[in-house]
């Protein structure tokens, strides 16, 4: 094929790609965008003499890091950003689709070998999707300093590889290392290709119960986050929504991203969520919180095919695929309410905020235990912290006689 076809044969496949963009409803600055990304691809691979049809990850990789004097293509320390390469893969992907290229060659498989790691996790441990792609994640990227034989592992291993990623990580980051590659090692240890007594080197990162306050907001600042939403906008509708049934219900931001139109009981006033396990509770719907959610789903809410509540409000019109949106409206309210005396500015403040108002307005442990769902007293206790009335009623007076 001469230079002239391929670039005949690829501006065809961007510009219907253009199109089928716009149908879904994707912005005209956002297609621009797209059309830059794909032009820069394939006349990169035109002067490399690469076929469309050889196209492949290791290809997109090749492209990420290759040394271009091209101005404005987003380069991030010699490599071009995430944003702009899930642009690429977006275009080969529907280059598959369309039969340009083949389907195999389109995206990146995880490892093969962690497949049946999944499995387990699932079956037999009972995690959640989104605490199996923690551990999946984390595992990636310490199996190459592992090795492939699990027979090889020892003690002095464990301890060379957590070593050798503490400094660049922090306490958070090492603690969800140590989890994972101990949940890693008990798999290996039930599938018999490990010593069971190799989990045990794994070391465990000091977290002192209760030595935290919970961060939380005033009930006037919550109602000035809610109100910072404009009910005249699509966004604004779904945002308050989102809002009210996180600062109403206390839930997590994963409660509501995972939220199914079925789980809604309009005739009696539920709504259905599991949390953190597969056991699904059903939880009073309050009046304005209901009121909203009617109003986000009649005038705003996508016509899509997932059943999932709350989708982007613009294109692609895809649910939520984690928490991370929810925190970020949490986030954008905030800014937009003036909320600025807040450090934990996440979907968790407002659930912090909600539990430590029903303890000042009278509430026992045990109920707000029970709206929180937790399963443990000692977890809801923290709370008692912030009632500062109550605790005026008990502290005991300094032994000195006079304050330090």
């Amino acid at each position: 094929m001469s230079d002239e076809q391929f670039t005949t044969i690829a501006a065809r496949h961007i510009e219907d790609f253009g199109k089928h963009l716009r149908q879904q409803g994707y912005a005209e600055g956002t297609i621009k965008h797209y059309g830059h990304s794909c032009r820069h691809f394939v006349t990169w691979l035109d002067q490399h003499d690469i076929p469309l049809d050889a196209v492949d990850e290791e290809l997109i990789e090749r492209f990420a890091v290759h040394s271009c004097a091209c101005p404005g293509y987003f380069v991030q320390k010699a490599r071009r950003n995430a944003q702009y390469l899930a642009s690429i893969r977006r275009f080969v992907r529907h280059l598959a689709a369309i039969g340009a290229i083949p389907e195999m060659v389109c995206g990146k498989q995880g490892d093969d070998r962690l497949h049946p790691f999944r499995d387990w996790l699932s079956r037999h441990r009972g995690a959640s999707e989104r605490t199996i792609l923690g551990h999946l994640h984390m595992v990636t990227k310490l199996l190459p300093q592992l090795g492939d034989d699990p027979a090889c592992y020892d003690a002095a291993l464990i301890n060379r590889v957590i070593l050798q990623n503490l400094e660049s990580a922090s306490r958070v980051s090492v603690q969800q290392m140590c989890g994972s590659l101990r949940m890693y090692l008990r798999y290996l240890a039930a599938s018999g290709t490990c010593s069971p007594a190799l989990v045990g080197a794994v070391p465990r990162i000091p977290r002192w119960r209760l030595a935290t306050l919970p961060r939380y907001i005033l009930s006037d600042d919550v109602e000035r986050v809610i109100a910072s939403c404009d009910p005249a906008t699509p966004r604004g509708l779904r945002d308050r929504a989102i809002l009210l049934l996180l600062a109403r219900l206390a839930l997590r931001g994963g409660d509501v991203a995972n939220l199914h139109l079925e789980d809604i009981d309009w005739d009696n006033g539920l709504i259905r969520v599991a949390g953190k396990t597969k056991h699904a509770v059903a939880l009073p719907l309050p009046q304005d919180a209901g009121d909203a959610l009617l109003a986000y789903i009649e005038r705003a809410r996508p016509i899509v095919t997932s059943t999932k509540v709350f989708i982007r409000s613009i294109a692609p019109f895809v649910p939520f695929a984690s928490s991370s949106p929810i925190s970020i409206i949490v986030r954008d309210a905030l800014q937009r309410a003036g909320v600025d005396n807040a450090n934990l500015r996440g979907a968790y403040l407002l659930r912090h905020s909600a539990a430590t108002h029903m303890l000042r307005s009278g509430a026992t442990l045990d109920a707000v235990g029970a709206v929180l769902r937790h399963r443990s007293p000692e977890t809801t206790a923290i709370y008692a912290k912030v009632d500062t009335t109550m605790l005026a009623h008990v502290v005991q007076p300094w032994i000195g006689g006079a304050s330090c």
